[in-house]
């Protein structure tokens, strides 16, 4: 009785960590902006037959809309109710698309925006994705409800409302991200409210959420919701399971908020993961993918166990949220496949793969100032349906980084290998590196300037010759 009640214990604390994934199933891919109805196919035609175990879709709630025929892709991060309607799709999409990923074992995780409402700006008269009414000058959203009883604004104590100093603790969690309305959610209704919007989601199938702007929120707060929150649909999920929760916390150091912090409620994004690596995969600074024989906890990261990690995401392959100009994005197509293979090679943290669109770059003053634009779009504003090109690539603008063939084999690599050790490092003091995962598996890297590996070629074509059993 009592080893099964200790058990028991161990699993209710180490279900928030677990993806859920099928077994031999070890990514996800963020289809960033995708529609629900092209996500529901790819889910079938590509991500099953290829080995993904999840996808990570952009917000499902109700949204602000900005009167702009290239609406942002930052709308969606402006919620308006928590209602299922988006430009991704209606309730209905959303629903079939859920089940019908769920059925190929191909899970979905919702990026929960619940930090906050839309911009402090918006007043009334301004639309939103599924026609509600709100007002959010007068902090009015009745589709929730929300009132100005909700926010944190009085609790706020910068001089503008927004954050000004992430040195100070209580600002980063209780003013207004950007001007957006800071939820107060030490409040039980407001808790209720968010925990019923992510319940319904579960309802539906959802294996997990990502916690959008969790830096922005007290630890407490978090995890007084999430401990509201239902165990996974069992039309596909075991009993007890419990939903995936990773959390937003970009933390390079420097600052009084890190991300151990929420290591309570799930595990954390790990942003010095694609920071770090673009600074090898670029060689600035002297780096060289020589030093990364220690890479993961060597280097300053969160526990592997705790840890989901990326090359890029939506923001920062944009230049927003962290890393600067050393992230690699698929416009460094040589150096992207290199720094995804990497990841996937190597066994530290759990990994998403990002897949993205591609926007009219224009750069002044070393700014990328088209960097705001949405998906690909239609002449009424609608997202235009993902393409496939005969070559299996995508068409209409969209990227789709998960479909190049050396990251597609990289994540079959990684659920061969996973388990299996990291061994037989090799490296020839530079960009040459070479290690096995086991038994199963082995890679080589070559980020030099030159295009042999003379000292592993050498050592593969004339082996030391091995003792007798006299010596």
């Amino acid at each position: 009785m009592g080893i099964y009640f200790l058990l028991f214990i161990v699993g209710l604390c180490w279900g928030q960590y677990n993806p859920n994934t099928q077994p031999g199933r070890t990514s996800i891919v963020h289809l960033f902006e995708w529609r629900w109805a092209d996500i529901a196919l790819e889910c079938e035609r590509y991500l099953a037959p290829n080995g993904f175990g999840g996808v990570q879709i952009s917000p499902p709630n109700e949204n602000l809309v900005i009167a702009d025929p290239l609406q942002p892709w930052w709308e969606r991060y402006q919620p308006v109710s928590y209602k299922l309607c988006t430009r991704s799709g209606n309730e209905a999409e959303f629903r079939d698309m859920v089940t019908r990923c769920n059925n190929v074992g191909v899970y979905v995780y919702a990026d929960a925006v619940v930090n906050h409402m839309c911009g402090g700006n918006a007043g009334a008269g301004n639309y939103s994705t599924c026609g509600s009414y709100f007002n959010a000058e007068t902090k009015d959203f009745p589709a929730v409800p929300y009132s100005a009883w909700d926010f944190n604004d009085a609790k706020c104590k910068s001089r503008s409302g927004d954050i000004e100093d992430y040195q100070d603790v209580p600002q980063v969690r209780n003013c207004r991200l950007v001007n957006l309305l800071d939820l107060a959610l030490e409040k039980n209704y407001v808790r209720s409210k968010i925990a019923e919007y992510m319940n319904y989601l579960i309802d539906i199938g959802v294996a997990g959420f990502r916690i959008d702007a969790a830096k922005h929120m007290w630890p407490g707060d978090v995890k007084a919701i999430l401990d509201e929150l239902k165990d996974l649909n069992t039309k596909w999920f075991s009993a007890g399971a419990k939903p995936f929760i990773y959390q937003e916390v970009i933390d390079l150091g420097g600052e009084p908020i890190t991300g151990s912090q929420y290591f309570g409620n799930g595990r954390v994004t790990e942003f010095k993961y694609g920071a770090k690596l673009g600074m090898v995969i670029h060689k600035w600074n002297g780096e060289k993918m020589a030093y990364l024989k220690n890479w993961g906890e060597g280097w300053g990261f969160v526990p592997s166990d705790r840890a989901l990690v990326f090359v890029d995401n939506h923001d920062n392959q944009r230049g927003h949220g962290a890393g600067g100009t050393s992230i690699v994005t698929f416009w460094d197509a040589r150096l992207y496949k290199m720094a995804v293979g990497f990841m996937l090679a190597h066994p530290y943290g759990f990994t998403r793969v990002m897949s993205s669109y591609r926007w009219p770059r224009y750069f002044k003053n070393g700014v990328d100032v088209n960097d705001w634009v949405g998906p690909p779009s239609n002449s009424d504003g609608s997202t235009k349906s993902v393409t496939i090109n005969a070559d299996t690539t995508c068409g209409n603008d969209w990227v789709c980084e998960h479909r190049w063939r050396q990251i597609r084999n990289m994540v079959i690599f990684r659920n061969v290998v996973d388990g299996q050790p990291f061994s037989n490092w090799w490296d020839n003091g530079s960009n040459q590196i070479a290690f096995s995962r086991g038994n199963r598996g082995f890679i080589v890297f070559n980020n030099d300037d030159w295009s042999c590996l003379y000292a592993l070629i050498f050592s593969c074509l004339f082996p030391p010759a091995r003792p007798t059993a006299a010596a």
